[in-house]
Order: C-alpha cells, then structure tokens, then sequence
C-alpha cells in the first residue's frame, strides 16, 4: 500500500537509526507537537532505539486533550437543552467534564450523535428544520478547513438552524508559549505535517530564528519520524536552527491557499484557552463578524461559563512536556481508559492513553 508499506521498512528503519546514533555526541531534547506522531513514536518503540540521553518530550499537539474543560462544559449544557440535536465526532463523546460526559448526556435522554464530517451535521440540520442543530467544531488548522466551509454553507444557503461551537487552536502560537516557559527543555521541534500541508510552512522560520530551536516539518509514518529526527540531530550538533521539510509528499511551503482563504473568511484570531495549559494569546479562531450568527456560543448564551480543573489530573504537565504520562500518580490507577480523569487518557492521540495502550508503565530502552 502506497505511502504504508514503504515507510515502515524495518531495514530502512535501522539505517536512520544507525545514521542517528553516528551523528549524536551529546544529550538532546526535542519535542513532537502532534499526538499523531506521539502514538507513533510509542507504538513503534522509536523513543526506546534513539541514542543514551535523545529525548522525545510529548508536545500538546492532540485536539481533543487541549479543548479546555469549559468548552467541554458548554457543550454539554447545550446538549442537554429540549430541542437540540449535537454533533459530534466520536473521540469528543468521552472527554470529562466537570461532573459528565457528552455519553452521560446522551444516556439521560440528550440528542447527541456521533457524525463523520461537520456537512452530515449541516444535512441533518436541513432534514429537521424545527430543531437546533449544533457541531463540536474541534482542533487545530488540520480540521478547520471542513468547519470553516461547513459555516459558509450554512449561510449560503440559509440554514439558520445550524450553529457551531468553536475551539480551534493554532500550532505556531504554542510553540512560543513552551518556548517561554521558564521550564521549558525543549531544544527542538517536530512539527505536524498535517496541520503544514493546510497552512504552509512560512510561519515558522521566524519562530526557529526567535528562539534558536530548529524546526523539521515531519510526518506519521516510522520512517517520516526517524528522518525528521535525523535532520533534527544534525542541525542541533551543528549549532544551527533552520526550518526543515522532511515531508515534500505531503507539503508545500505554500499550504493550501484554497482552504486558507476559506479560514479567512470564516475564522478569526483569537486568544484561545488551552486545557492544562491556560490562556495563550491569539492562539485560536473564533467565526468572524460575518457568520457570527452561526456561533452557539452566543446562540444558546453560555459564553460565559467558567470551570476549574480537578486538582489530581496532571494532564497540563504532559501537554507541556513537562512530565511523562507514567511519572503520574493517578496513572493506571485512578485514571484508566475506562474512568479518565483528563482528555489525554480519552483521546485516540492522547500520550497517556498512548503509554496505557502500549504499556509503559515504566520506561525501559533497548540497547
């Protein structure tokens, strides 16, 4: 299968391998943004085969772990309402919230359905034009593209029942925010080629330039990772810090400008509240002016309503990098896959639930 087969190649493998231990003479830390790429890299024991002392620190790059909890709130509020029918892909369905979950809603009676594509909720919204139909518009600039022309549809074609609850978060952004961090170790990043084949790859060199870290725009597979964790190496040991494509099949430096003007004219920026982490500034999208008659937000008047996080769920650290998903002391214990205490053990790209799947319990190298 074209794109599978050849970059999970078990001898090409070992050779980047051995091309990483050659060229590493000291200790490095660097961090892979994407959760995608987190159960990835522990799936496939890629952290366990990199030289003594190269660390992969788990960035914040899973969609469903940073939606902050009062976003989760909110949906939940507005699921349960008489006459609403909420959407949702399924990954949102388990996420906690204060005291339940979008499942809980459901059970109670609540309308709430799984759909595959933000323009099924628009359909169902124009088969039941008596009742609101509302989206879950989460994650980062990979998935806000169908949301965003989800929102220009319903406008164009005046259905006023259809409304969408907005968190979209932006990757560049948080990179500068762990950059600031006063606890910050990361030394350098792998960025999502998902989220550079939407966007492009311009916003980045200034943030490699800013803060002295090289950034190598990466894919999925084991062999996309390895690579990029080559040319990572290579620049760090030569004291350079450069963006770098190590994924051309997929992106281009341009992204694409057809999605990128429908974000234009949908989305604009904001300061967007990470879960875990807190308040980032001009980090998210909101619906501009033109369509803010599609936000549910504002619809269904729950714009202002605040939560706090539960005080044993340490899901910020590991978001940060500041903490590996078994250094947790709820870790397989109060908090399983089955009664999570944060998203991070929910979420499909989650890095606690990737440690749980894959048990790390502790963390043991190969040598």
């Amino acid at each position: 299968m074209k794109y599978l087969d050849e970059f999970s190649d078990p001898e090409l493998a070992r050779k980047l391998v051995d091309q990483i231990h050659a060229v590493t003479t000291r200790p490095w830390a660097m961090m892979e943004v994407c959760g995608g790429q987190t159960h990835s890299i522990i799936r496939h024991g890629i952290d366990q085969l990199l030289p003594e002392g190269v660390e992969m620190i788990h960035g914040p790059g899973c969609p469903v772990c940073v939606t902050p909890l009062e976003i989760i709130d909110k949906a939940l509020a507005i699921a349960a309402r008489p006459g609403v029918i909420f959407c949702s892909f399924g990954d949102m369905l388990r996420v906690p919230g204060s005291s339940r979950d979008l499942f809980a809603v459901k059970s109670a009676g609540g309308d709430v359905r799984v759909v595959y594509s933000p323009l099924d909720a628009l359909k169902i919204a124009r088969e039941n034009p008596d009742r609101q139909v509302v989206f879950f518009g989460i994650g980062f600039e990979t998935t806000a593209p169908a949301n965003a022309m989800t929102v220009y549809q319903a406008r164009r074609f005046g259905v006023a029942n259809f409304s969408l609850l907005v968190s979209h978060v932006l990757v560049p952004p948080a990179i500068a925010a762990i950059m600031e961090s006063p606890r910050c170790r990361v030394q350098a990043f792998l960025a999502a080629g998902h989220v550079c084949s939407v966007m492009g790859t311009a916003e980045y060199p200034p943030l490699a330039e800013k803060y002295g870290v090289p950034i190598v725009v990466t894919g999925f597979e084991p062999l996309d990772i390895l690579e990029g964790i080559r040319q990572t190496v290579v620049q760090l040991e030569s004291g350079r810090h450069e963006l770098r494509n190590a994924y051309p099949r997929a992106v281009r430096a341009e992204g694409n400008p057809a999605a990128m003007a429908m974000l234009r004219d949908v989305f604009e920026v904001t300061d967007r509240t990470w879960r875990g982490i807190g308040m980032i500034p001009r980090s998210g999208w909101r619906l501009s002016e033109r369509y803010r008659d599609f936000d549910a937000e504002l619809r269904f008047d729950v714009a202002d309503l605040r939560t706090e996080e539960s005080a044993l769920c340490r899901s910020g650290e590991v978001l940060q990098g500041l903490l590996k998903p078994n250094e947790c002391e709820a870790f397989g214990k109060q908090c399983t896959p089955r009664n999570p205490l944060g998203a991070t053990m929910v979420s499909s790209e989650g890095a606690c639930a990737a440690y749980y799947a894959y048990r790390r319990l502790d963390l043991v190298r190969i040598r």
